[in-house]
């Protein structure tokens, strides 16, 4: 994948299926037959994530051994999602607050890892929720679909 565009395009097959669905555990299960992990989309996206990061427009900031960067703002042929994409290795990251839900896609870089105890695949989070979000076991790429680029940080 060379651009942010292709990128976009591809991720905009997930969020046409997602459609105006509010995140919740039925979502979650949907993704999760319809893009499985390791399925065709799932490696698609993981590998523009990969290549991505190698090209220097995904993941560009480091902060606390997190690299992050928020890849496309809301946008709305992305029905409203923004997406970011962060990198971790065996460490807690920054509490904060979904107030619209977040969608994520764990993509393990090392054979064991996992996001919040879950291995690779769709993990969802509904409005109003919050975590630390934490990669254990080894090194993971996160996929966030935030709705309307909704996060709060806590202090």
């Amino acid at each position: 994948m060379s651009s942010v565009q292709e990128f976009q395009d591809l991720i905009k097959t997930v969020t046409d299926a997602i459609g105006s669905r509010i995140p919740d555990n039925a979502l979650q299960t949907d993704l999760n037959a319809r893009f499985p992990a390791h399925g065709p989309i799932y490696e698609k996206i993981f590998q523009s994530c990969k290549d991505g990061i190698e090209q220097g427009w995904m993941c560009k900031y480091e902060q606390g051994g997190v690299r992050y960067g928020r890849v496309i703002k809301p946008a709305a042929d992305l029905g409203g999602y923004s997406v970011d994409v962060v990198q971790m290795q065996d460490l807690i990251g920054p509490h904060h607050r979904h107030p619209n839900g977040e969608i994520d896609l764990i993509m393990p870089l090392s054979p064991t890892a996992k996001f919040d105890q879950n291995p690779a695949g769709w993990l969802v989070y509904g409005p109003g929720s919050a975590h630390s979000p934490t990669v254990s076991d080894g090194a993971a790429l996160v996929l966030y679909l935030l709705p309307q680029g909704a996060i709060e940080f806590s202090r």
